[in-house]
């Protein structure tokens, strides 16, 4: 077996402890935060936004720092942090102390994200796209996990939450250790030539210098158009995600541990999500690949906005989980077909800060309407809306 496919499934293992746990779990942990820590949603929405905040400052950043520094030890030291900053949101009394705390968690999220996501462009060089799935479906994993796990340490006591984040920290600072075993850099430190080469095509593997890889990505017209469509989906899936437990909790009226349980099976579904679009972006092209992803997803929100009740959560959690978070992974087998392998991880980079934008508003947004409404129905159909107009730009903006 060709070890592009070992740095496939360690790249799975970074998404499940740098996306599922860092960043997707805090849904599953909202509801009681709130009650404890007596915080309005939009406060809720606001902390969320820290977390975006710092994922969107590092994204940029570590793009270009993994092209100049290298993947492997970018990884690492991002999950080390991510790993202590977990553990220390367990011991938040305030709102200021949450919100920072998650801004360093989402700061060690983008720095490690983005660079495992852009790496398949420089393993692969056939089925990039079904790579970056098998990568991204580590965001399903940690989901279904934390939806799982959580839940009953929750019902423990008062401070279960507490003792989730430090489950949460404890897993992610243990597996940074095993991701730093077994990633690597590019297949020429295994002496190997991308998958699906036959022959050398490109020179000696090569650092590039930052502000190089900044200038070379910028004056790229195909990455704004790129950066656009992906804001949508970073402000529009967020909402959706951010608030659907809540919603069932505090809305709807089921118990947190059934809601738990359906955020469960959503991230069942979305384990396998990255791997079909990605796949379908190989075969049909990536721009017809996202414009069905985009329709899917209005769909699940529509549903969940129209159908208040059980049966309608756990639809929309099927029909969400099935194209969750195919978008990352049509943009990032995207990126680099416009600037190549080497530039991949700076291309990602930049086109994720539009994307983190999004991610920003998009929870403050989300609870800001919910405060006013008194329902996350609106919330959800503003959801539907930008993704029914990203669908259809997709087929415009982002490259055959």
């Amino acid at each position: 077996m060709h070890y592009a496919w070992a740095i496939a499934f360690t790249g799975t293992l970074v998404t499940i402890l740098a996306h599922g746990f860092g960043r997707m779990a805090y849904s599953v942990l909202l509801p009681p935060m709130r009650d404890s820590l007596n915080l309005s949603y939009a406060q809720l929405g606001l902390i969320a936004t820290g977390n975006f905040i710092g994922y969107l400052a590092m994204a940029l950043i570590g793009g270009f720092l993994a092209s100049r520094f290298g993947t492997r030890k970018l990884i690492f030291v991002s999950l080390l942090v991510m790993g202590i900053s977990l553990f220390l949101t367990g011991t938040v009394n305030s709102f200021l102390s949450a919100f920072f705390l998650r801004l360093i968690t989402g700061m060690g999220n983008g720095s490690s994200y983005v660079p495992i996501m852009a790496l398949p462009a420089a393993w692969f060089y056939r089925k990039k796209g079904f790579a970056t799935g098998i990568v991204s479906s580590g965001i399903g994993t940690g989901l279904f996990l934390s939806g799982l796990i959580l839940p009953p340490i929750i019902a423990l006591n008062q401070n279960g939450w507490r003792y989730a984040w430090y489950t949460l920290g404890i897993c992610v600072f243990i597996g940074s250790w095993a991701v730093y075993l077994l990633l690597r850099d590019s297949p020429a430190e295994k002496g190997l030539l991308p998958y699906g080469v036959e022959k050398p095509i490109e020179k000696k593997d090569e650092k590039i210098p930052f502000f190089s890889a900044f200038k070379e990505v910028f004056k790229k017209p195909e990455l704004w158009k790129l950066g656009f469509v992906y804001f949508m989906y970073g402000f529009s899936y967020i909402i959706f995600l951010t608030f659907f437990v809540a919603y069932l909790n505090k809305e709807i009226g089921i118990p947190l541990k059934q809601a738990g349980l359906i955020f469960g099976v959503l991230g069942i579904l979305s384990i396998f999500c990255g791997v079909i679009f990605g796949g379908i972006s190989d075969l049909l092209g990536r721009s017809k690949g996202a414009c069905l992803a985009y329709g899917v997803l209005a769909l699940s929100y529509l549903v969940a906005a129209l159908w208040k009740s059980s049966t309608g959560g756990l639809l929309a959690a099927i029909i969400f989980g099935i194209s969750a978070f195919s978008i990352p992974t049509i943009m990032a087998a995207a990126a680099g077909d416009v600037v190549g392998s080497k530039l991949a991880p700076a291309a990602l980079g930049f086109i994720t800060l539009f994307f983190g934008i999004g991610q920003a508003l998009g929870p403050y947004v989300g609870g800001a309407i919910k405060d006013v409404t008194a329902t996350f129905a609106t919330s959800f159909m503003l959801s539907a809306i930008i993704s029914i107009a990203g669908s259809f730009l997709s087929l415009f903006f982002i490259k055959k």
